[in-house]
Order: C-alpha cells, then structure tokens, then sequence
C-alpha cells in the first residue's frame, strides 16, 4: 500500500486506530509463542527491527502471517526502509489503552520469548 508520509511517497501497511482494538484480540495475537517472541524481541529493542532481524523457528510464509497479526492488534507498527519492512513496539499507545499489559507479557517466566511449543511437558500430562 502506498502512503505520503513527510513529504515523498513511503509504503506503509495500514494500521488500526488502537481506540477500536480490544483487549480480546490484543490477548489472541499474544497468546502464539512466536508473537510473544517478536514483542519482547521489540521490547528489548532501541529502535525499530528489520522483520529478518528477528531470530524465529518459522519460514518466512509464516513469519510474515505473525506480524500481520500483531499489526492489526495494534501492537506494532511497521513501514518500509529501502526493501526492509521495519517494525517497532506501539508501547506509548498500547501502555495507554492497556496499561501494565506489555510489561506483564515480556516479564513472564519464559520471557515472552519461549519455544514454539505451547505447553512445557509435565509428567502425567499426556
């Protein structure tokens, strides 16, 4: 999709308006261990991240379908540098509408950034 931002044409996907998100589907795009992933991966970032700058147990395919996700939840905002999509943490805006979420989801045990299996294994759970 093309976009004026400034004063030339940049690419930049739509994004939602955070005010029409709720906090349900703000809760489905980070219950996948791979969208926990990517926040605390930009949480833990100074700037914006190249979707390749992120290390993820996915294919390219299905990388993207993450990010997609977590667009329209609101959680991230992504626009084009050079031929890099580039993505950053919509924290102000997501800290305001949900506060403590974030902070909560990047603080958990494991980090936000866990395996790619949901569960951990427990004995007698099989």
């Amino acid at each position: 999709m093309t976009a004026t931002r400034g004063g030339g044409p940049e690419r930049v996907p739509p994004h939602p308006d955070i005010a029409t998100i709720g906090v349900q589907q703000v809760l489905e795009a980070l219950v996948d261990p791979v969208r926990r992933r990517i926040v605390s991966a930009l949480h833990a970032a100074p700037g914006d991240l190249a979707c390749g700058a992120i290390d993820l147990p996915v294919s390219k395919s299905t990388a993207t379908h993450h990010f997609h996700v977590l667009r329209e939840a609101g959680l991230i905002r992504q626009h084009y540098a050079g031929t890099s999509r580039m993505n950053g943490l919509r924290r102000a805006e997501v800290d305001a509408a949900f506060p403590g979420l974030l902070d909560a989801i990047v603080g958990a045990p494991d980090g936000g950034a866990g395996s790619s299996s949901s569960s951990p294994a427990r004995p007698g759970n099989r």
